[in-house]
């Protein structure tokens, strides 16, 4: 029986940074949680972040462009920008593939 931080290291910690309800904000976040009930069911904890709500968390993530998603775990940090249209380049970006 796995141990809880094997339990948590499966799950997908991700942050989606947007900007206010901008219309490529809303096609990412859409985008996004269609593929996260696709592809993670209950795997995963997403925190969506408007960079004018707080732009604190914006500035100590260096945030250089938006939409911006960082997927925190499991495994390696990695950044993905734009609207998450692009299907396979997500699930390749959240080691899915």
């Amino acid at each position: 029986m796995p141990g809880i931080d094997e339990v948590l290291d499966d799950i997908y910690r991700l942050r989606l940074f947007v900007t206010g309800a901008s219309p490529n904000s809303a096609r990412a976040i859409t985008n996004l949680k269609t593929i996260c009930n696709e592809h993670l069911k209950e795997k995963y904890e997403l925190e969506i972040i408007d960079i004018y709500q707080q732009p604190l968390i914006a500035q100590s993530e260096q945030i250089i462009a938006l939409p911006l998603l960082i997927k925190k775990s499991p495994g390696m940090e990695r950044r993905l920008i734009g609207d998450m249209s692009n299907k396979e380049r997500v699930l390749r970006g959240l080691g899915l593939t």
